[in-house]
Parts: structure tokens; C-alpha cells; sequence
């Protein structure tokens, strides 16, 4: 599991004019663990979202948002 608080990871996507943007909002404390050290987990997702994206002929990006303390 990448996150301890799966319960406040909220993904939303959005068209944009080059593809897909995907929102992937968490729990402050679980920022960290999506990222992951130097930016490794992150980076394999984007790497295989990129993949997806050229099998299919589209764009995808991954935006990783804290999610405000007080809306969990």
C-alpha cells in the first residue's frame, strides 16, 4: 500500500488541450510516502502512465496535491 490513509486519496482527472491530467489528493502525512525518496515512486508512476498514454496515443500527466487538513 503507498498510502496509510486510503481512505482521503481523492484522483480526479481533467481534459487538457495535450491529454489527460490525473489529481491525486492526500492525506498531508502520506505526501511524503507517494513521492517517495528522491522522487522514485512518483517518477515509476508518471513513467508508467507515460506508457499507457503512448499505447493508447494520448498524453497523461500525475499531479500530486496535499489535500487540506480540514476537508478530511
Amino acid at each position: 500500500m503507498l498510502v496509510d490513509r486510503t481512505d482521503a486519496v481523492r484522483i480526479t482527472m481533467t481534459d487538457v488541450s495535450e491529454g489527460m491530467c490525473f489529481s491525486i489528493l492526500v492525506h498531508p502525512e502520506d505526501v511524503g510516502k507517494l513521492i517517495g525518496k528522491q522522487g522514485r515512486t512518483a517518477r515509476a508512476l508518471r513513467i508508467i502512465i507515460s506508457g499507457i498514454g503512448m499505447k493508447l496515443k494520448r498524453r497523461f500527466s500525475i499531479d500530486i496535491e496535499e489535500r487540506e487538513r480540514d476537508s478530511i
